[in-house]
């Protein structure tokens, strides 16, 4: 008996653990059931900004059913932001909508409270909503269900990484409102589970992302197969001419809204500045400001997947609570990340752009470009995780001496100045051998194309002589080569 007590205790832990994991709000593939979905507390403290908010016009004005009211008045606004006020009473009216506005202006509210006033509780199935990324699924269906908290319309997420099996339940269930990431909504078609012919909206989020090469061809099988009258409605902050071209071939005479108070891409609240650093003095860089600044919540993007795993381990190293999100980890891992950013129990997220895209979460006061992206618009997209909802936000650049043309470029998009920033007591690290190795080759390799292409400026050798009636500086060989290719020449049949 004594000596099975402590096995007993431990699975006892294990199964206390477990059923804690299972209550989390996040989006489980182990759970069947839909997550209850808690309403976000009211916004305290924070006055409506002119630049975000039209504070002429109020959510009451808007011709909104009084659910939606009442769970609008539940999350504590008043006023729509100026991307709400234009976009929602142009969708209400059934006509396709191309709509931009700057990261973190309520673009998901904009088309979620349309949505909501216009879908029938008997008519499943009635809108799609296609994203690029799980993440994003899983929250625009949180904001959908606190947003249909008192109605009876159903949302239900539809992405890869969660069981088909549990997803193919839910669908049985006839949701109202679909959002999903375009490959699991095609398996669930072709399943006979999910079908097109019904939708009434569809609703493609960070148009940009889902109308560039790599979604392309899946959003021409969803969106050409529905062939019954139906409305489109197409956002992002970000949409350049050749996107705008494409995305009016699955619209019908779309209507252009473009909400900027300024010709910047990126909100004033945000701060921006850069640092110009040495690459392999990046990591020290980092650990300095982080331990110098004490960000409350920051996000750090980094090109690659190799590179967010190695900087979180060296920042947990040093002591600081750093966590990983990038597309290789597991879906249940990917979750709990993502629930712990939410709650604010981590301080640093370091991620690839799988969370530059539409991810609204409360209290991120820091993002860190540790590695520029190629793409200026991504940088307008990953700056825009910060000062949200008229919130102030901090934004820093890492900057190589060879990355000044992106940095101009990046300029030249957000039509912003991003100034230098300089930390006196910050002391770069030595140059790391084999930096100082391949530099030395570097400069050996260029002195021996010097010497081989600027031969006439030396002496003639004894196989050359100068005979500057030829050609002026001229070097003329005066014997055979020492060696030949003997006839050996390579001809075409």
């Amino acid at each position: 008996m004594t000596s099975e007590q402590p096995e007993t205790k431990k699975r006892s832990r294990r199964r206390r653990s477990r059923k804690k994991r299972s209550d989390s709000p996040v989006v489980d593939a182990q759970n069947q059931s839909e997550p209850e979905v808690q309403a976000k507390p009211k916004r305290k403290g924070i006055a409506p900004n002119a630049e975000v908010f039209d504070l002429d016009l109020t959510f009451k004005a808007m011709g909104l059913n009084d659910e939606i009211l009442k769970a609008i008045d539940h999350l504590g606004y008043e006023h729509p932001t100026k991307i709400q006020a234009e976009l929602i009473p142009m969708a209400l009216t059934g006509r396709d909508v191309l709509g931009q506005s700057k990261t973190g202006t309520g673009k998901t509210a904009a088309f979620c409270l349309p949505v909501l006033q216009m879908t029938d509780e008997s008519e499943p199935f009635s809108t799609l909503i296609l994203v690029p990324t799980r993440e994003l699924a899983i929250q625009v269906t949180r904001e959908m269900q606190i947003l249909s908290k008192f109605t009876k319309l159903i949302s239900l997420a539809v992405y890869g990484g969660q069981s088909t099996r549990i997803q193919a339940e839910k669908l049985k269930q006839n949701p109202q409102i679909i959002i999903g990431t375009p490959g699991r909504v095609m398996d669930m078609h072709s399943r006979g589970l999910l079908p097109y012919d019904k939708m009434k909206v569809a609703i493609l989020d960070e148009v940009d992302r889902m109308l560039d090469i790599g979604f392309r061809d899946d959003i021409r099988r969803i969106l050409g197969v529905m062939k019954q009258d139906h409305q489109t409605i197409f956002v992002s902050a970000t949409i350049s001419e050749d996107i705008e071209r494409l995305a009016r071939q699955f619209m019908t005479d779309p209507q252009r809204l473009n909400i900027s108070s300024s010709k910047s891409l990126t909100v004033e609240q945000v701060n921006q500045k850069h640092f110009t650093v040495q690459p392999w003095d990046k990591n020290y860089l980092l650990l300095h400001l982080l331990k110098h600044e004490d960000p409350t919540l920051t996000l750090v993007f980094c090109r690659t997947k190799q590179t967010c795993d190695g900087l979180t381990r060296y920042l947990q190293r040093k002591g600081i609570d750093a966590h990983a999100l990038h597309a290789d980890l597991h879906q249940g891992k990917r979750n709990q990340v993502m629930h712990k950013l939410r709650e604010g129990t981590l301080s640093v997220l370091v991620a690839s752009d799988l969370a530059a895209r539409g991810l609204d979460v409360d209290d991120i006061t820091h993002v860190i470009n540790y590695d520029l992206p190629e793409d200026p618009d991504v940088y307008v997209h990953r700056i825009g995780r910060t000062a949200r909802a008229g919130r102030d936000g901090i934004a820093w650049a890492f900057v190589t001496p060879e990355q000044g043309a992106l940095l101009t470029a990046i300029e030249m998009l957000t039509n912003v100045e991003i100034p230098i920033a300089e930390y006196q007591d910050f002391k770069p690290g030595p140059v790391p051998a084999d930096i100082q190795m391949r530099e030395a080759q570097k400069v050996e390799r260029e002195k021996s194309l010097q010497t081989r292409f600027n031969s006439r400026d030396k002496p003639p050798s004894e196989t050359q002589a100068l005979d500057l009636t030829k050609f002026p500086g001229g070097v003329v060989p005066i014997c055979k080569p020492s060696k030949k290719m003997g006839g050996r020449v390579p001809r075409r049949r």
